[in-house]
C-alpha cells in the first residue's frame, strides 16, 4: 500500500484526539440535536423520496470474469470472490480508463429517471478511490490513464441540475494492509478519517455519507457513534446511514432512540421493501435492476420497468425512500437496459409526481388494488390492478372530499363517488389511463381530513 507522506493542512485540522476518540463509550458521542433540527436536516431527503445508487469502479473491467473464468456472486465482489491477489488486481486498475465517462450525461439520465438524488461508490471494497486523494496514490488520478476526478465532475453536474449528491463510501479495504487486524486503528485514523474529510470538504455540498462494510470484526459500534459525530461536526447537515454504526445488512442498527441505541439517521434494507415499513424510523430500500450491483457482462436477469415501478410506489407507500442501482461499464456507460428502465420510470413520473414526492406513508393497510400515499388534504390511491367491478373503496367514514380525479387527467374530471357506512365509494372508467400504475387523487375539504 502506497501511502502519500504529506497530509495537507485541510486534513490536519481534525486533531488526532478526535481520531482516537473512536474507540471511547458511545455515551461520549451523542449529538444534541432536538426534534425539530432533526426534522429540519432530514427534509430534503424524505421529500425527494426516489434517488440513483451508482456501482462503478475498478471491478468493471472483469466484469465477473477473471482469468477467463465467471466468477459467481455481485460484480464488485470479483477481487474477494474471485480470490485475486492485490498485485494481479493492480493490473485491472492500471487499464481503467473509462473514455466515455460523461458526467453531465449521466446526472442528465438521473433527472430524467426523477431521481432527487445520486449516491456514488467513491471507494469500494477494493479500496480503489474514485477522486484525487491526497491521502493515498491508489486513485483515478495516480494509478491510471484516466486522470480526471470523476468524483469532482459527477458533484458539479448534480450541482448544475439541482440533484442532491451524495457519496458511498466503504469501512472495508482490501487493497489497505493496515484495513484488518491489529492495525485497523492506524488505517481507520491515518487513511479513512482523512479520506472522509477530503470528500466532505472539497466536493461541494455532499447531501449524505453511505458507508457500507461494517460487519466486520475490527468495527464497533462506539466507533460508528464517534465516527457519525466527527463528521456531523465538520458538515452539522450532513445525513449519514445507519452502517456507519453496526447495522448489518441495514435492517438493524436503527430504533426510535438512537442517541441511546444506534448510530446513523436512516436504515438500509438491501434487496428488499419491508413488509410493513419500519415505523417511526426514516428508511430507504437499496435495489438493484439486475442480480448485481457492479457490472457483469453476463447478467441479463433485468427486473420489468412495471416491476420497478410497483415498488417504488410500494417503497413511498410505506414510508420509505427508493435507492435504484445502475452499474456502469468500464467505458463509462450506463447499460441500455438501466436507461431504458429509467426513462420509463421518468414517463411515469413525470405524470405521478405528485402522489410520490414530498409524500409519506399510507394511513390504511394495503389494499387488494394497489396503495396510498397522502400530504396534507389529499390522499392518492394508487391502482396497480384495475378492478374489474369498477370501484375502489376508501376505508376512512370521516374523509369529507371535495374533489376525485385521475391524476393523469389534466382537465380534471371529477369521478363520481358514494358515501357508505364503511366509507367512500369512488367510481372508475372502464379502462385504466395507465397500463402500469394509475393514480387517483382524493382532494379533502381540510387539510385535517387526510389523517
Amino acid at each position: 500500500m502506497k501511502i502519500k507522506a504529506n497530509l495537507p493542512n485541510k486534513i490536519s485540522t481534525v486533531s488526532s484526539a478526535s481520531f482516537t476518540a473512536l474507540s471511547t463509550p458511545a455515551e461520549k458521542h451523542v449529538i444534541q440535536e432536538t426534534p425539530k433540527e432533526r426534522d429540519v436536516r432530514m427534509q430534503w431527503w424524505r421529500d425527494a423520496r426516489f434517488g440513483m445508487f451508482i456501482h462503478w469502479g475498478v471491478y468493471a473491467i472483469p466484469a465477473g470474469i477473471h482469468n477467463g473464468k465467471p466468477v459467481d456472486g455481485e460484480g464488485e465482489w470479483i477481487m474477494d470472490f474471485g480470490k485475486i491477489p492485490i498485485s494481479e488486481y493492480e493490473k485491472y486498475t492500471k487499464q481503467f480508463n473509462p473514455k466515455k465517462f460523461d458526467a453531465d450525461k449521466w446526472v442528465k439520465l438521473a433527472k430524467r429517471s426523477g431521481a432527487k438524488y445520486i449516491v456514488i461508490t467513491a471507494k469500494h471494497h477494493d479500496g480503489f478511490c474514485l477522486w484525487d486523494s491526497k491521502v493515498s496514490e491508489y486513485d483515478i488520478m495516480d494509478f491510471t490513464l484516466f486522470k480526471r476526478d470523476i468524483i469532482k465532475e459527477l458533484s458539479k453536474a448534480c450541482k448544475k441540475e439541482q440533484i442532491r449528491f451524495c457519496i458511498y463510501y466503504s469501512i472495508i479495504d482490501w487493497h489497505h494492509s493496515n484495513a484488518s487486524g491489529a492495525n485497523f486503528s492506524k488505517y481507520r485514523d491515518e487513511y479513512m478519517i482523512p479520506q472522509l474529510k477530503e470528500l466532505l470538504t472539497e466536493y461541494g455540498d455532499i447531501g449524505v455519507i453511505w458507508f457500507d462494510g461494517e460487519w466486520i470484526k475490527e468495527w464497533t459500534e462506539p466507533q460508528g457513534k464517534g465516527l457519525y459525530k466527527l463528521l456531523r461536526e465538520i458538515k452539522p447537515d450532513i445525513i449519514v446511514n445507519n452502517r456507519v454504526g453496526t447495522g448489518r445488512n441495514g435492517m438493524e442498527g436503527m430504533s426510535k432512540d438512537k442517541d441511546k441505541d444506534y448510530a446513523g439517521d436512516f436504515g438500509t434494507p438491501e434487496q428488499q421493501i419491508p413488509a410493513d415499513g419500519i415505523p417511526g424510523v426514516d428508511w430507504e430500500s437499496c435495489i438493484t435492476m439486475n442480480n448485481t450491483w457492479g457490472f457483469k457482462s453476463n447478467d441479463h436477469e433485468w427486473k420489468s420497468e412495471k416491476d420497478l415501478i410497483h415498488k417504488l410506489i410500494d417503497i413511498i407507500s410505506k414510508g420509505g425512500n427508493f435507492l435504484l442501482n445502475v452499474g456502469p461499464t468500464a467505458e463509462g456507460q450506463i447499460p441500455q437496459p438501466s436507461v431504458e428502465r429509467l426513462e420509463k420510470m421518468g414517463e411515469w413520473l413525470d405524470v405521478n409526481s405528485e402522489a410520490i414526492y414530498e409524500t409519506s406513508a399510507s394511513p390504511f393497510g394495503r389494499p387488494p388494488w394497489g396503495r396510498y400515499t397522502k400530504k396534507p388534504g389529499r390522499l392518492y390511491a394508487h391502482i396497480l390492478h384495475w378492478p374489474k367491478e369498477g370501484k375502489i373503496h376508501i376505508p376512512d367514514t370521516n374523509l369529507k372530499v371535495s374533489k376525485v380525479y385521475l391524476l393523469a387527467d389534466k382537465k380534471q374530471t371529477p369521478l363520481s363517488t358514494e358515501k357508505t357506512e364503511e366509507g367512500l365509494i369512488i367510481n372508475l372508467p372502464a379502462e385504466a389511463p395507465d397500463s402500469i400504475a394509475s393514480v387517483v387523487v382524493i382532494k379533502a375539504l381540510h387539510d385535517r381530513n387526510v389523517r
